[in-house]
Order: C-alpha cells, then structure tokens, then sequence
C-alpha cells in the first residue's frame, strides 16, 4: 500500500478546508488535475473514501474527518520539528522558554539565575506572552519548554512536571470597598456592587458568560482595574505587575494554582531534561515524576 507523504497531507488538507478541489487547487499554486490524482492516490493508500462528490459539492466522509484531525496534528509536528531543529543549530544551544508576561515571575527569574550558572544547562530565551498562548508556542516549535499552570491552562498532549502550587487574590481598585478587607470570598466578589470579575479566555479560545469585560492582555486588564471597570482573581505570585492603584485581597475560596513547567511529549532532549531538573532544584514539588496531560 506504501507510506502517507507528507505532500500528500498537505494537499488533503487544504481540499478539506476549501471543500472545493478548483480552489484548492489555486490555493496550492497548482492544476486541478493533478490535485485530484493526488487525493485519489492517497485514498487508495488508505483504501477508503475521503470526500463525498455530488452535484451539490465536496463534502468530508466521517473518515475524512477522522483524518483532517490527525493531518493538522502531523503537520504541525513536522513544521515543529523543522523550526527546533534550526534553533538547535543556529542557537548555539540555547532554549526558548515560553511564559505568560508577569506570572510567576519570581519562579522565573530563579530559574534563568539557576541556569546561567550551571555550565551543563543550556541557556533560556524567555519568550513572553498572553494569556492562553503557551500551549501553541510549543506545538508550532516556537517554544521549547514553558511554565504554565493548572488548571487553567491547556496541558493536552504536554510532559509536565508540578513546581509549586499557591492561593490565589483579587485585583481591585485601591478605593474598592473591599480593598483593605483581610480576605474574601467568589461570591461576595460576584455578588456585590460595583465592578464585575474579568474573563479570560478558556483554553478552547471562548469565554464564561458573564457581566465582566473580555481581556487578553495583562496590560487591559491592569488599566481596567485601575479605573473601576473590572475585577481580577490571579496566582498570588502574579502580584509582580501590581499597580500603585491597586489592591490585592486574599480569595478563600479560588482554586489553588499549580505552576508546571511542560514540554511536548515527543520532543524530550537532554537539553529540556537539564532545564526540568534545574527547575525541580528550585522548589520542593508535589511530585517530582513527569506525567502526560491528555
């Protein structure tokens, strides 16, 4: 039967997200024809069916879709391969470290210390950015390592490891009622009047229902607060960013965060394996053993 080509997935791709061969087609900077010999040829390899032709148009076959899902996931493993295996050459060795702009920061910054000082551990490139982000900086090779935290963040497919897990507090106006309150609670927070809790964004991209603005960036969300308009429930580490204009309040009842450091699970070198245990020296964990998410 012979193996799947990667072109070949390519192609298939890009039918299924046209579902329409001519576009495709021009899509792939190619004739029609032999785009449609391609996906004919990669069906007989597979020995099924992958679209459902008619006069009413291309659609995918269940297992088409079946494949659409494994293809992307293919792809983005060869594309992330490409890209690490281009730093690792070009670098000089060094590792691209993915993580939120101001969480955990003091975890971060003893990490970075930790490893330039010890010449058997490759040095970090931080790349900082929003929330949500991480999980696809690693995925697409744009990361190699990153620190992220359960159970807000999207661990699916990742190796990790638990580094040290905390309370969490609410960001609030320094005028706010509850700003010199020694703790509080989620539903006083919802409950009383005044500004709403912010959302985030979920790791599948949409939001909570909910009167709160919808925020992806520390900085919205710093200003907002600043100005009355929103509340925020954050790691208590995450502090760091804190404005003069604000205040932070102990929330009895949030979920603890578990800060991790994660990396793909297929994509384990000496040289993450280094990182992780240098990041393990760091703190005590509450488990020292690596373990797939998803």
């Amino acid at each position: 039967m012979g193996e799947v080509e990667i072109r070949e997935l390519r192609y298939f791709l890009c039918v299924a997200e046209e579902l329409h061969f001519g576009r495709a087609a021009e899509r792939l900077g190619m004739a029609q024809p032999p785009l449609s010999r391609a996906i004919r040829q990669l069906e007989t390899r597979l020995g099924v069916r992958l679209f459902d032709r008619d006069r009413r148009g291309t659609q995918l076959t269940d297992a088409g879709r079946t494949l659409a899902i494994e293809a992307r996931k293919v792809i983005e493993a060869v594309s992330a391969a490409q890209l690490r295996t281009q730093r690792a050459a070009n670098a000089g060795g060094s590792l691209v470290l993915a993580t939120k702009a101001g969480a955990s920061h003091e975890l971060l910054q003893q990490l970075l210390d930790a490893t330039a000082a010890d010449p058997g551990v490759p040095s970090l490139r931080v790349r900082l950015c929003e929330v949500g982000e991480q999980s696809g900086l690693l995925r697409d090779g744009q990361a190699d390592v990153a620190l992220m935290h359960r159970p807000v963040d999207d661990l699916a497919g990742f190796e990790t490891v638990d580094l040290v897990s905390e309370d969490q507090v609410v960001i609030l106006p320094r005028s706010h009622a509850f700003a010199r309150r020694e703790s509080v609670t989620l539903a006083e927070l919802q409950s009383a009047p005044g500004p709403p809790l912010a959302r985030w964004p979920r790791p599948n991209g949409s939001y909570l229902d909910g009167p709160g603005p919808r925020v992806r960036t520390q900085s919205q969300i710093a200003q907002l607060v600043a100005l009355g308009k929103a509340l925020l429930v954050i790691p208590a580490s995450s502090r760091a960013w804190q404005w003069s204009e604000h205040a932070a309040v102990p929330v009895t009842d949030a979920a603890r965060i578990t800060t991790v450091i994660a990396w793909p699970a297929a994509s384990e070198t000496a040289a993450i394996a280094a990182v992780v245990r240098v990041a393990l020296s760091l703190h005590t964990p509450m488990g020292t053993r690596a373990h797939r998410q998803g």
